[in-house]
């Protein structure tokens, strides 16, 4: 039995560290406890709960309404691991400077990136969204459709790729970026120029990418400083490197 003296000793202890790390506390509730919750509850998943949300307060057709039902949802209902506003904007930026005709997506997820990027893109150009959770990616699907963009401008992986690739989003599971990124240099994919954006690199972080793209000499690189998506208080950033060949 610890005396009440000792607990109130470490109590300034026990509130400077719910202070500090106040942030992380929010996003373990809500990213974890929510949807624990919410799925005993309702019986479907976090990613269904999210697209009935989107199709009850989105309009069909407009890209822009989509990804607003998406944030609303994300930053006041629950919280997903979208790319999301800020970021986002990020993103925007370089596609409509790079104009890329071919892009390829790994980590559809809900397909709110998918949406975001097929609204940048010049016309003509085509975005190969690959996600690897087929109940994530029939979503996917859906509400890039529902977004209003067809088969000739988003589609699934395909084997004819036979193609170099403009631009790269990933924003999958982190300790598939570096594999993925070596895989993309041995297919021939990346040609000099071809520019992968890799989200998430400082949190939940992917430091083994980080350590082999500083090394390799084969990009042209930045981190764009940000902080974690619907969570503010947390830092995290986007690597984004240009691919200079094989030297």
């Amino acid at each position: 039995m610890v005396s009440p003296a000792i607990a109130l000793a470490f109590l300034p202890l026990v509130v400077t560290l719910i202070i500090r790390y106040r942030y992380y506390f929010v996003l373990f509730y809500r990213a974890f406890l929510v949807r624990v919750w919410q799925d005993c509850a309702t019986g479907l998943s976090r990613e269904e709960r999210a697209f009935q949300y989107v199709l009850t307060n989105a309009t069909p057709g407009d890209p822009d309404s989509i990804l607003e039902a998406f944030d609303q949802w994300c930053s006041k209902v629950e919280f997903i691991s979208n790319i999301g506003p800020k970021k986002g904007k990020i993103l925007d930026r370089l596609l409509m400077e790079q104009s890329p005709m071919t892009v390829l997506e790994l980590g559809a997820h809900c397909g709110y990136s998918a949406v975001r990027m097929a609204r940048c893109l010049p016309l003509g150009a085509r975005l190969y969204s690959v996600e690897m959770d087929q109940r994530n990616a029939t979503i996917a699907e859906k509400v890039i459709r529902l977004a209003g963009f067809d088969d000739d401008t988003v589609r699934g992986p395909s084997l004819k790729m036979h193609c170099t690739v403009d631009f790269v989003f990933m924003d999958h599971w982190k300790k598939c970026y570096l594999p993925d990124l070596q895989l993309l240099e041995g297919s021939g994919l990346l040609g000099k120029g071809s520019m992968i954006l890799a989200d998430n690199v400082l949190f939940p972080g992917a430091p083994n990418f980080l350590r082999y793209v500083r090394k390799s000499g084969l990009y042209e690189w930045r981190i764009h400083q940000a902080t974690l998506e619907y969570i503010r208080g947390i830092r995290d950033g986007m690597a984004e490197l240009v691919y200079q060949g094989i030297k």
